[in-house]
């Protein structure tokens, strides 16, 4: 059974750091694309980055490039997000999916979040 746990969401201050982790079982990095995406109240979900490890490909968002980082770390089936530079509006409800394959286009599994709220 393939499960992904979020870890790692927490309130932070304008400007700050946090990084989140995706930590999955039942399935390798070297099968899935791992997205991580977020919810703010009243938008629509949205896509903030995505890696491949089998493709060594990543993605992120305008929004967040520069300053969110994607990283993998295959011994421990995990998926890491840096966030730096945090501002308000990155606050949401940040959940990590996995896609079968090399993108992040079709999602087949999601975990249950983690909330980040930055405060100004």
């Amino acid at each position: 059974e393939v499960q992904l746990v979020e870890f790692g969401g927490g309130l932070v201050q304008a400007g700050g750091s946090l990084r989140l982790s995706c930590a999955g079982s039942g399935f390798t990095l070297d099968d899935y694309a791992i997205g991580w995406f977020r919810q703010a109240p009243g938008k629509e979900r949205e896509e903030v980055s995505c890696v491949s490890t089998s493709a060594g490909s990543s993605f992120h968002a305008a929004s967040v490039k520069g300053r969110f980082t994607i990283s993998s770390d295959k011994a421990k089936n995990t998926v890491y997000l840096q966030m730096n530079s945090l501002k308000p509006e990155d606050t949401a409800v940040y959940y990590c999916a996995a896609a079968q394959g090399r993108r992040c286009d079709v999602m087949d599994y999601w975990g249950k979040g983690t909330l980040v709220t930055v405060s100004s």
